[in-house]
């Protein structure tokens, strides 16, 4: 498989890094982490200014490869995240893109892309936690609504969010109908009447997840992504994008660390340690293998109509645990100083500990390879 770049690519590249250079000195200060609110207005705005300067489509209407070199590009820039609106550019927006109606793309896409609009994710559930499809969010229909009540869990960006992408289940579980087949994929109006946000501070101190209470909040049908009881096949897609590409920046952002690394271990005395020293060189060959999986898996996700695939499984489930030795590593570099929250990547190695379950834990992941790459038989 060819993982080389087209002129037309390259030139994109350059364009992109000639924009970056210009536009970003001129940004303003970010926010405090705990201001969502200002944390909202800071990410949105940069995404106005990405759309404005005609970067807004990259997430869903260019090519897998084009968005890789984009998101490549801008965190070695140190360009700002999509920060407070991720699900809404990385997980809801290119679901709606491939399984919404052309009235919803229309609705929900363009907002998106301006920076209007943010999005959250109302997946887990405190009973359901790797296991999604056992979640017990109950939607009835009502004539022209769906009729919603239950709770979500871990819901990114709650507090700021206009919209929310929700699983509900729309079937009993029963023998005729087991658990992967009655759940339906929802767009929730976060302003609607019945919905109730209580935020949750992270291991970090941070605050950007929230518990969501649903009391027969009334969603219209034609809010409805894909068909009634069709829903674990869309968040299949959801996420596919969501182990596919979503973590591409940081990727990038971890290789730039192993630099940082060997440098603060030069300057405090620590690479010295042979053992250490041979710890970054596996980590430097470990994320240089997870980008070449990257462009692998973009490259297939372009052969096959943008959606990335089941390989998407295997970089997630190695990343994350990748990220978590990193970030250990980053403790034997800091010695001592490890314990300071204030000292650098301190906090992000507290976050780190939760990528072997963000979006999908390793032992789901595992059950993907086996199963759908492998073709080993399920378990009973």
């Amino acid at each position: 498989m060819d993982l080389t770049y087209t002129e037309e690519e390259e030139a994109f590249r350059e364009g992109l890094r000639a924009w970056l250079a210009d536009v970003l000195p001129k940004l303003p200060a970010k926010p405090s982490p705990d201001d969502w609110p200002g944390r909202r207005a800071y990410d949105t705005a940069w995404q106005r200014t990405l759309h404005d300067a005609g970067y807004g489509e990259v997430h869903w209407d260019a090519s897998p490869t084009r968005r890789l070199i984009f998101l490549e590009e801008t965190e070695k820039a140190g360009a700002p995240y999509v920060g407070a609106n991720f699900v809404g550019l990385l997980h809801a927006g290119p679901t709606i893109a491939a399984e919404g109606t052309p009235e919803q793309r229309e609705r929900w896409l363009p907002p998106v892309l301006r920076g209007d609009e943010v999005w959250c994710q109302g997946f887990s559930e405190p009973d359901a936690g790797s296991d999604l499809a056992s979640l017990r969010t109950r939607a009835w229909r009502d004539g022209d609504d769906y009729v919603v009540s239950g709770s979500k869990i871990w819901t990114s960006h709650a507090e700021v969010a206009d919209w929310c992408e929700l699983l509900v289940r729309t079937t009993p579980v029963s023998a005729e109908a087991p658990k992967h087949r009655g759940i339906t994929w929802l767009a929730m109006p976060m302003d609607a009447a019945g919905i109730t946000v209580r935020p949750l501070r992270t291991l970090a101190g941070s605050a950007e997840f929230a518990e969501v209470f649903l009391d027969e909040v009334r969603v219209p049908v034609g809010n409805r992504v894909g068909a009634e009881n069709d829903g674990w096949r869309v968040t299949m897609v959801t996420l596919s994008f969501e182990r596919g590409t979503a973590f591409v920046g940081e990727v990038v952002a971890c290789r730039r660390l192993l630099g940082e690394l060997a440098r603060e271990a030069r300057a405090n005395g620590r690479w010295d340690d042979a053992v250490l020293r041979r710890g970054l060189g596996r980590l430097s060959a470990e994320f240089a293998a997870l980008w070449r999986l990257t462009q692998w898996n973009v490259s297939e996700a372009q052969r096959t109509g943008g959606v990335p695939g089941t390989g998407g499984s295997v970089f997630k489930l190695r990343y994350s645990h990748a990220r978590q030795e990193l970030y250990d590593m980053a403790a034997e570099v800091l010695g001592p100083g490890a314990l300071d929250v204030d000292r650098p990547w301190t906090l992000e190695r507290l976050s780190s500990l939760s990528y072997t379950i963000a979006a999908g834990t390793s032992q789901i992941q595992r059950n993907i390879v086996a199963e759908r790459i492998l073709g080993l038989p399920k378990g009973r």
